[in-house]
């Protein structure tokens, strides 16, 4: 990576290089020392962007314009827009580029002169422009913490820290007045986050607030993963800031070694600094912007409140660079840094948009997202627990408006150490669109997914030589990459799917109209799948893909094939199939047997199980797979034997040339694409372990027991927690209900999972036996549980 020169210096080489003068090119000059009534020569640079675009749009669209900006950092006083009006054309593109790569910062920000006092316990105080309104303050370039409760450790699971008692009347009685604090808490089966902010507390001393609309999966907040910020009582660690808005007086806590009065102080005031705006008709077109480095947008969260179709995702539409309505316009050789919110969204009409070469890195929510318009999408509905019937759906294939992103590329990008702000949030997000591909990408430490497709409309993806790991660190029940395709096919009943499609056999395809591609890829995920495709994903290819700790994941869907990959460590997890899903696995290698969950049809499973190994180190005479033919009715031809991998204690799970996964059919596939290739980023992109993961075992008795006639057994594992939905290993599952018996009759059914007994916790197997134990005839019961995921109580008379 070429070394950012000092400003001056990069003003010097500007005016000293000759300058490039052709008859058919313009180029315009800027640097922080310029002046904006120069006429932007290298002599005379300019000072502002505002300025250097107002000069490029004397030339836009009838000469290439290449726009310099030497080293330094450019304060935007309002938002970057560009129009129609700022067009460039395939022979004349429209260029702003930084002179020497990441040189030249673009900054939503503003740098404070300040005077600091002593206040007291090492806390230091400084007043701000009255008019500075701020969540975010950087010191020499780190965004600080927001006092909060408990205090900012790096080394905790959740949340940086979290605290059961976070706002407990007790500790909201040390806050003279919270109002304009946070609180922030997980799902409680960890499906994300939310977040609402404090307004006060009412006359008992409880706090009040408003919010938690982060999440479209919206439950309960956790009892225990839960944290505040921006309270004044909470100052008491280095690194705290809080802001007195009454005041206008800065606090903040300095670590030991720092030199305050000679730091470099800057707060956040834009949310975004570049915004394109266009339409289908009037778009913003080749424009590009090259090398900078884009700093201090403000944070979004309390704002993500639009819920995206029926996926678990709430949506802000914005970013710190926010494409709407462009054709052909590249962000490239960029680091977004520290943003407070997304780093790139793009957002509703967009055509062949190109995000390349760039670092983003500790951004408030998602890296990059391709999300278009809801009504795009026919049929659209907006929560998990909403449905049409068969006779009121749109049975046209494919979108209804253009009004969505398509044919857009990332490539070749860096992106770690997403979601510090929000944790419903993804790498690399895809929510209506079409024909997005991600190709070279390294995207790691995430609290959620790496990559998330949210919905089938309208498919055409590419996932391609990604190297995508460390992900889900903060929350549960998903993957490395993770999809729903809850399309208008998708109701939460497999049995209600089964007979919708029987009626419509093209009913899955009718949103996915193109196949969603997953090759050549590396994923490791541990508290997830590496590949998650969940509710209703359908029209999926996955080949060639190393998956290194959670293996692949398919819940009910349709048309999936899974073919000539590796999963080290773990297996192939089908949950929920319907009954003529037309999924096939071919040709993979496994780790042990299949792990089913939540239910699978009559075997045969599928119309194609076959020619896969079961990898076991150490046995070099192929046996049949027993197991494999034993669970899916089928892999007649499939095998165990030793996979004799070339060196994988390096990464290297190609097989030897005497492998019997070749004698199968199985292909060697390259183990050294994966990932980044620009060599300024790949020198400085982390790779995934490859040693096996400890993977622990059931922490509950999972025997089944009778039950009032029943039999019911713990829900036990990953795999029943995500087919059923639960909050965690919790709940008791039912797997047979007698026809006669008093629970058939209050419609107890197989399949359901029970929580309450009698409004209090029952889920736990020997909990519920102790609570029925002592029941005598003509007693009656109410029996909380949840069916597809939605909560019922029923009551039951015994007998």
């Amino acid at each position: 990576m070429t070394k950012p020169r000092p400003p001056a210096l990069a003003l010097l080489l500007l005016t000293s290089l000759s300058p490039v003068v052709t008859a058919s090119a313009v180029e315009l000059f800027v640097a922080p020392q310029g002046q904006d009534t120069n006429p932007g020569t290298r002599a005379a640079p300019l000072q502002s962007f505002a300025a250097a675009q107002q000069a490029a749009r004397r030339f836009a669209g009838r000469e290439p314009i290449t726009i310099t900006f030497a080293d330094g950092t450019y304060y935007l006083p309002q938002t970057i827009t560009f129009t129609a009006a700022d067009s460039g054309t395939l022979k004349a593109p429209v260029v702003y580029r930084s002179f020497n790569e990441r040189g030249a910062v673009l900054s939503g920000g503003v740098k404070l002169s300040l005077t600091w006092t002593p206040y007291k316990d090492g806390i230091m105080q400084a007043q701000l422009p009255a008019e500075l309104e701020t969540e975010e303050i950087f010191i020499n370039g780190e965004r600080q913490i927001l006092a909060r409760y408990p205090n900012f450790d790096p080394a905790a699971k959740y949340f940086d820290g979290y605290a059961k008692d976070a706002i407990d009347k007790e500790r909201a009685a040390r806050w003279a007045d919270p109002a304009g604090g946070y609180f922030h808490a997980m799902h409680p089966a960890l499906w994300g986050g939310f977040t609402w902010v404090i307004t006060g507390k009412d006359a008992g001393g409880e706090i009040t607030k408003q919010g938690g609309w982060q999440n479209n999966r919206g439950g309960a907040v956790h009892k225990d993963i839960r944290f505040v910020e921006n309270i004044f009582e909470e100052l008491d660690a280095p690194g705290e800031w809080f802001l007195n808005r009454r005041t206008h007086t800065l606090y903040f806590y300095p670590p030991a070694g720092l030199d305050l009065a000679a730091a470099t102080v800057e707060a956040t005031r834009l949310r975004t600094l570049v915004e394109f705006s266009g339409d289908e008709t009037h778009p913003v077109r080749f424009v590009s912007l090259r090398g900078f480095t884009f700093r201090q947008a403000a944070r979004t969260v309390m704002d993500t409140k639009e819920p995206l179709l029926r996926t678990d995702w709430a949506i802000y539409r914005g970013g710190a660079i926010f494409i709407n309505g462009a054709e052909d316009c590249a962000i490239e050789d960029a680091l977004l840094d520290q943003v407070g919110g997304n780093a790139v969204f793009v957002n509703n009409y967009n055509r062949r948009i190109t995000v390349r070469g760039c670092e983003i890195r500790k951004a408030g929510a998602s890296g990059v997202c391709f999300v278009g318009d809801q009504k795009a999408v026919r049929n659209a509905l907006s929560n998990y627990g909403q449905s049409l019937k068969l006779d009121a759906l749109d049975l046209t294939p494919g979108p209804l408006t253009n009004n969505y992103p398509a044919d857009s590329l990332v490539e070749d990008c860096l992106i770690h150490l997403t979601g510090r702000v929000e944790k419903q949030t993804a790498g690399v997000e895809i929510d209506i669109a079409q024909g997005i591909t991600v190709r070279h990408c390294s995207i790691y430490d995430m609290p959620r997914s790496g990559i998330n497709i949210g919905d089938g409309a309208f498919g055409g993806h590419i996932v391609e030589f990604c190297d995508v790991f460390d992900t889900v660190k903060e929350t549960g029940d998903h993957g490395s990459f993770n999809s729903w395709g809850r399309d208008r096919f998708w109701v939460s009943s497999v049995g209600e799917i089964n007979a919708r499609v029987k009626q419509v056999p093209a009913l899955p395809l009718l949103d996915v109209v193109q196949p969603i591609t997953l090759r050549n890829s590396r994923w490791r995920c541990e508290h997830g799948w590496d590949i998650d495709l969940d509710d209703g994903s359908t029209h999926y290819v996955i080949e060639n893909n190393l998956c290194l700790n959670g293996g692949i994941k398919n819940r009910e869907g349709f048309h999936r094939t899974v073919q000539n990959n590796i999963m080290v460590n773990n297996s192939f997890h089908p949950h929920v199939w319907p009954s003529d899903s037309d999924t096939v696995f071919r040709r993979n290698i496994v780790a042990g047997p299949y792990q089913p969950a939540g239910g699978m049809p009559p075997k045969p499973w599928t119309s194609e199980m076959d020619y896969n190994l079961v990898h076991q180190p150490g046995v070099t005479t192929p046996q049949p797979a027993a197991a494999l033919q034993h669970q899916s009715g089928l892999d007649a031809h499939s095998l165990v034997a030793d996979a004799l991998f070339i060196n994988p204690a390096a990464g290297d799970f190609r097989v030897q040339a005497s492998s019997p996964a070749l004698t199968l059919g199985f292909k060697n596939f390259p183990m050294d694409q994966f990932g980044v290739q620009k060599p300024a980023l790949k020198a400085v992109a982390r790779i995934p372990a490859f040693g096996s993961a400890k993977v622990a075992g059931p922490r509950r008795d999972a025997h089944p027991q009778a039950w009032l006639l029943a039999r019911v057994r713990n829900i036990v594992g990953q795999g029943e927690m995500s087919a059923y939905g639960t909050p965690g290993e919790t709940g008791i599952l039912v797997l047979e209900v007698p026809a006669g018996s008093a629970l058939a009759a209050a419609g107890l059914q197989k399949d359901d999972v029970i929580f309450y007994l009698n409004g209090k916790p029952a889920n736990e197997l020997t909990q519920l036996l102790r609570a029925t134990a002592s029941l005598k005839s003509g007693d009656e019961i109410k029996i909380g549980i949840t069916r597809t995921q939605k909560p019922l109580t029923l009551t039951a008379k015994i007998n």
